[in-house]
């Protein structure tokens, strides 16, 4: 049976209202006392009721975070800094997998409210959720605009989708496709698609966009992608994610299509797990620990002074180009 306050002030040899201000730090009490308590917790592994603690106007010490997917390597490694900053601070996250799921975000939404969390980092792909500016909770967005009253972490989408197409221009490509969301959401993400449109004018080229959305399957992509190589004659493709990339690179290789030299390929994102498991993929690498560490601290910030006036609400970090033989010859 889980341990209650009472079995704990027993086992203290106090008062149940004793133990009560010790959790909450409330009103003096000796350090003799306060390791008794502490030390009855430990013995019990007895844990404080954040929704108890709230109720005293103290902080429950809780995050959401929502995000579409964790078995995005992306979003998997951006959670998991973002989940240990927050552990380092004292605090401990409530994860949310919203996926493609717009009601799914919302039921998550109010399960974060009535779990009384401090605060909420939302980087989901839903669109239409007006519950995000009612809620009355510190909240920091990732690469999504919300409201013009919620901060927004980025990375330079714009500078990603003008350096691929650069790059891959400058690798000897003429027929330079795009291969991602064609559809404008408003949103961050948008301006990779704006980067590669000025890049091929500026280049005098023709633009091609090849439309494949983000919650397709590995399947229906591979099928959209084989199209596009039998029915069309790019030499250099990029890619709005890493993992569409490499379904690039493994229909080229079953269509005997030769990389780097009959085509090139560029993704975007440049995880970790990309880098260790398909280190051939030049990629545009996102900043991971950078927008962790600023969502983090901007949300810490916001929980601190829920009523400050926010000077800025859009943050946009550099990315920078991975060079790797799927551009080139190693």
């Amino acid at each position: 049976m889980r341990p209650k306050l009472t079995d704990v002030a027993k086992r203290a040899g106090v008062s149940s209202t004793t133990v009560s201000r010790v959790i909450n730090n409330y009103g003096y009490l000796s350090q003799k006392t306060k390791d008794k308590v502490f030390a009855a917790m430990h013995d019990l592994n007895y844990q404080p009721n954040s929704l108890a603690r709230s109720l005293h106007g103290k902080s429950t010490k809780l995050i959401g975070v929502i995000f579409p997917s964790i078995t995005n390597p992306f979003f998997a490694e951006l959670v998991e800094q973002i989940e240990n900053k927050f552990f380092n601070a004292g605090y401990k996250v409530i994860l949310c997998n919203s996926a493609d799921n717009k009601e799914k975000e919302r039921a998550y939404i109010r399960m974060l409210i009535a779990n009384q969390v401090d605060g909420i980092i939302t980087g989901a792909h839903n669109l239409g959720i007006d519950e995000y500016n009612k809620v009355g909770l510190p909240i920091v967005s990732f690469d999504r605009k919300l409201s013009e009253q919620i901060p927004i972490v980025s990375c330079d989408n714009y500078q990603g989708g003008w350096i691929a197409t650069e790059e891959l221009y400058h690798a000897g490509c003429k027929h330079i496709y795009f291969l991602g969301s064609a559809m404008r959401k408003g949103h961050p993400t948008d301006y990779r698609l704006n980067g590669y449109q000025d890049a091929i004018k500026k280049l005098d080229l023709t633009a091609h966009v090849h439309s494949v959305a983000f919650s397709e399957s590995a399947t229906i992509k591979s099928v959209s992608i084989r199209k596009l190589l039998e029915t069309h004659n790019p030499d250099g493709i990029m890619c709005t994610d890493d993992l569409t990339a490499v379904l690039v690179l493994q229909m080229a290789q079953k269509l005997n299509i030769r990389v780097p030299q009959d085509l090139k390929v560029v993704g975007f994102d440049g995880t970790k797990f990309i880098q260790d498991y398909h280190p051939e993929l030049s990629t545009i690498a996102q900043p991971i620990p950078d927008i962790a560490a600023l969502l983090v601290n901007l949300l810490q910030q916001r929980i601190a002074e829920p009523d400050k006036k926010l000077s800025q609400t859009q943050y946009v970090l550099p990315v920078k180009f991975i060079r790797s033989s799927s551009t080139f010859r190693l």
